[in-house]
């Protein structure tokens, strides 16, 4: 029973901190202007187009970014039409992947306001070659901490991709906390 309550309160520390580390970095993107945020986005997207990993891929799942995150609309726009981009759907706990087909093919289905692609499921996701994932915070030993509804770790789980933390620089600190159920990137970028 005492290590049961140990291991509780352990976790309520870690919820804690993580809840802090995402007010923080809240507070650090509001004093980004829009044309920062833009620029910041170009130079990280400009680094992922020479990975080689970014080279060889056919099929990339990537986001589309909502205001304050890393940016990746022109990124997509882009390549859509020479790589296969999926863009994630929320599907009431767990995200579905969908190919971008052009703005005029996307919809503002969920309750936080993301704009996803219209159509079929993509279901092959043994062919995906790399997974762009956002992330609140990320550190030096590549782990990630999102918004707090675990959408990308239960997706990650089940993508054995390369995959590829993409952030501001003020989003990457030496270590933040992590869970068991916490999916580490096989790297990350900032600008």
């Amino acid at each position: 029973m005492i290590l049961a309550a140990g291991i509780f309160y352990a976790m309520e520390k870690i919820e804690e901190l993580k809840k802090t580390l995402r007010k923080i970095v809240k507070e650090r993107k509001a004093s980004l202007t829009p044309e920062e945020i833009h620029e910041r986005s170009r130079i990280i997207f400009n680094k992922v187009e020479q990975l080689q990993v970014f080279e060889k891929s056919q099929i990339v799942l990537a986001y589309w970014a909502l205001p304050g995150e890393v940016q990746t609309q022109d990124f997509i726009l882009k390549w859509f039409h020479e790589k296969t981009i999926l863009l994630p759907v929320i599907d009431g706990e767990n995200l579905l992947l969908r190919p971008f087909k052009g703005i005029h093919r996307m919809q503002i289905q969920n309750s936080l306001g993301i704009a996803e692609p219209l159509g079929g499921n993509f279901t092959e996701w043994d062919k995906v070659d790399l997974a762009i994932i956002p992330g609140i915070a990320f550190d030096k030993q590549n782990n990630r901490l999102g918004r707090g509804k675990a959408y990308y770790d239960r997706l990650l789980v089940n993508l054995k991709t390369f995959r590829l933390g993409v952030c501001f620089n003020f989003q990457l600190f030496d270590q933040i906390p992590s869970s068991d159920h916490d999916i580490p990137m096989d790297m990350v970028l900032t600008d």
